[in-house]
């Protein structure tokens, strides 16, 4: 007698949620079953993965992205060249200049860039902030105003300011909101409660629940991913059921172990190669522990994630 496994597709499903227009939009969610489990189910939608475009892309040292954008000096440029970077789904713009802390970069110098990025490309848009509150809310309404029709995503809406960006993002311009919150499964089903409670549509929401460098107190992001997937599927949990989104490379690029230089730590070996070991490192174990969709940087992490990604679905 032949042996038939069990399969174990779940009655809970992640909601799909289309990012962008025309033939370059994207959808990611939609399944209903654990990551890469193919045996019990196929995968409606394969992970997607964006590419990082930085407003201060200038300061961005490795060989191998200096030569790919080389030529590029505007964010238009750079959106323009990623979108032909092998194994690319979408774009990430990261206004991380508008820090007042930091560059302070104006919010209309921002949503400048933004509409021409958008004006140059066809691939969807998400966009990321500066971390500062105040600065993010205003820079989120206005992109979503300028660039209406687009179907982008805003990441994020925090608890601070989910009202804010929430009701504009969402409700005003008709665009994608995503729920940012630090690794806790109760912030973040809570702060996806009350975004709905502003008559936001589940289906117009992607979770941002956090992630790390591997190393670096990966494992709280791990434990959040099995226990976010586990409740949204086992549990039918509707309030956890949105699609995840990882930003990883802000955090992969920012460690020692990509940012030594080989002077200083010369039995480490090439720093680029290490950034990109973190890189690849960190995607892989957000898209097995539950992430819909991954933010990188460096051309042979987007190469090396999407055959990994292509191998297993």
């Amino acid at each position: 007698m032949s042996f038939v496994p069990k399969t174990q597709p779940f009655s809970g499903k992640i909601n799909a949620v289309t990012l962008g227009t025309g033939d370059k939009a994207i959808v990611i969610g939609g399944q209903n079953v654990l990551p890469f489990y193919t045996f019990d189910a196929p995968i409606e939608n394969a992970p997607k993965i964006g590419v990082e475009i930085s407003d201060a892309a200038d300061t961005w040292t490795a060989p191998a992205i200096v030569d790919f954008y080389a030529g590029c000096t505007t964010m238009a440029e750079r959106a323009k060249k990623a979108e032909t970077m092998e194994g690319a789904d979408f774009l990430c713009l990261h206004f991380e200049s508008a820090d007042p802390n930091g560059a302070n970069r104006s919010v209309e110098d921002c949503v400048a860039d933004a509409k021409a990025v958008a004006d140059a490309v066809s691939m969807p848009i998400v966009i990321m902030g500066c971390k500062n509150i105040e600065k993010d809310g205003e820079l989120f309404s206005k992109i979503a105003e300028a660039l209406q029709g687009k179907n982008i995503l805003a990441l994020s809406a925090r608890a601070e300011d989910y009202k804010t960006v929430g009701a504009s993002v969402a409700l005003a311009y008709g665009q994608k909101v995503g729920a940012e919150t630090a690794d806790d499964i109760n912030l973040a089903k809570q702060l996806n409660i009350m975004l709905k409670g502003l008559s936001i549509a589940p289906e117009n929401i992607v979770m941002n629940i956090g992630t790390a460098a591997v190393g670096y107190g990966y494992e709280y992001v791990a434990s959040t991913l099995d226990r976010v997937r586990a409740a949204a599927l086992a549990q039918s949990d509707a309030d956890l059921q949105m699609p995840i989104m990882a930003p990883v490379s802000p955090d992969t690029w920012g460690v020692k172990e990509s940012i030594a230089s080989e002077e200083d730590e010369p039995t480490w070996g090439c720093a680029e190669v290490r950034a990109i070991d973190m890189e690849v490192s960190t995607a892989a174990a957000d898209l097995v522990g539950g992430a819909d969709a991954v933010i990188l940087r460096h051309p042979a992490a987007v190469a090396t994630i999407k055959q990994f990604i292509n191998e297993l679905v």
